[in-house]
């Protein structure tokens, strides 16, 4: 069934085709399940979706790609927009700023940046929503010398509750624009942002893969390479159960893998820089032993986003993430130990992202989520295609979150919490006072209240 707003505006109900397609989710084990969705083109179409909302008594929720979907609030019982902006990424070259619709994917993004030689700070799949990426924090593979990919962002556009169309940046709303940049959400219908580019017309990127059983060595040379690593390079280590898919190489599926992948970017511009940098990064592992594959190589901005070799099709996850300060060898043994060769970990993939360098720097203009004192980025998950797979996916990631507790920071980054339920914190008490000020004068009545970001609001 289909409700028709005064302007022609369909707010689809259960049963409709029009809301299967408005509440696909990325993440299948969390499904969004709302009262009414709508599919929003159009700035007419996010008032109308506000507008049926008032009318109803319901809260607004809003979502782009579902990659999200498991670590927000449930949805029962709201209206959701999902955001599918009409118009393309605009590249202005001479300024290096991209105008990003919201729904837009980062592959578009990335292609479009490419033509001109330049680079957008994205995280490792090109089917991720760009603009929810971006005000949720942001770990790209550039990040160690661009910083979190929230501080690229320059101007955001958004229709608040009372139906207004603003743009805002550091001199126009400068508190709202803070506040959207990492605040939790719950401001209004982000509908595009302008971030900034930076100059980029080739990197080294790839991924080698080794057997699991040269997993100590490999983490023990790749944890002593990150303690002073050049900015230039972003990297992570995951350990891998690949299933035999036919999209997987069958070295990969034979059995657990270490992989190291990542991006390297010269910085003068020349690609003897950028060798140097991957060689005193990959020469120590492949000394360790001979990859079974290794991907590593020169070539065009495009290439990062295959490198992670994140699923493009949706899948059941279960997972969770921690940020974690300096390991040492204690901590590395303890991480082995519950995601290695013979821990029985059920996880496919289980892995630590390098932070550091500019991640740890705050940024003069940033936002309210500008930096992060942390030294990696744990991410552990697991397709759960049935049950039990599911709850065991659950124990095993409490297992490793207590494994790994005495490295645990208690902070997270919001672009990378798997669940709802997971603990989770990336603001301090006066960030949320401040971000909830925010949301009270744009937002007086709480109409996106459910969109705010657990542990993000002191708000009832």
């Amino acid at each position: 069934m289909t409700m028709v707003d005064d302007r022609n505006t369909s707010i689809a109900l259960p049963g409709d085709p029009a809301f299967e397609a408005a509440t696909q989710v990325f993440n299948l084990f969390a499904p969004a399940r709302p009262a009414a969705a709508v599919t929003a083109h159009t700035i007419d179409q996010i008032r109308a979706a506000i507008r049926y909302a008032e009318s109803e008594g319901l809260p607004v929720r809003v979502h782009a790609t579902g990659h999200a979907s498991a670590a927000v609030r449930p949805m029962h019982g709201a209206v959701l927009i999902r955001t599918r902006m009409s118009g393309g990424v605009d590249i202005d070259a001479q300024r290096r700023v991209a105008r990003i619709p919201a729904g837009t994917r980062w592959g578009e993004v990335v292609e479009a940046a490419a033509a001109h030689g330049l680079a957008a700070p994205h995280g490792s799949s090109p089917t991720v929503g760009a603009v929810g990426y971006l005000l949720r924090g942001g770990l790209s593979f550039y990040g160690r010398k661009v910083g979190l990919a929230v501080n690229s962002v320059r101007a955001i556009e958004l229709v608040t509750a009372d139906g207004e169309l603003r743009r805002v940046n550091a001199s126009s709303d400068p508190e709202l624009f803070w506040a959207l940049r990492g605040g939790g959400g719950g401001f209004g219908v982000v509908t595009a942002v302008e971030i900034d580019l930076f100059p980029a017309a080739q990197v080294i990127t790839g991924a080698a893969f080794w057997p699991a059983v040269h997993a100590e060595r490999l983490l023990s040379a790749w944890r002593r390479w990150t303690l002073d690593a050049p900015r230039e390079v972003t990297t992570s280590l995951r350990v891998m159960n690949l299933p035999p898919l036919p999209q997987i190489p069958p070295a990969l599926a034979a059995g657990p893998v270490v992989s190291v992948d990542g991006a390297v970017l010269s910085a003068t511009g020349d690609s003897a820089d950028a060798r140097r940098h991957a060689e005193d990064l990959l020469g120590p592992l492949r000394s360790v032993a001979d990859p079974v594959l290794d991907t590593w190589q020169l070539t065009t901005t495009s290439a990062v986003l295959q490198a992670h070799m994140d699923p493009t099709d949706p899948i059941p996850v279960v997972g969770d993430h921690m940020l974690l300060g300096e390991l040492g060898d204690d901590g590395a043994a303890a991480f082995l130990r519950v995601v290695g060769e013979g821990s029985g970990s059920p996880l496919v993939v289980a892995g630590l992202r390098q932070l550091g360098g500019a991640y740890s720097t705050p940024s003069p203009a940033g936002g309210a989520l500008d930096h992060l004192d942390a030294h990696y980025s744990y991410a552990g998950s697991g397709a759960a295609f049935d049950p039990d797979t599911a709850e065991a996916l659950k124990s095993h990631c409490a297992k490793v979150r207590t494994a790994l507790g005495p490295w645990d920071t208690g902070r997270t980054t919001p672009s990378f919490v798997e669940s709802f339920e997971q603990p989770q914190r990336h603001l301090s008490p006066e960030r949320v006072r401040i971000a909830d000020r925010v949301r009270a004068r744009v937002d007086p009545s709480g109409r996106f209240r459910d969109d705010i970001a657990p542990n993000a609001t002191a708000l009832p």
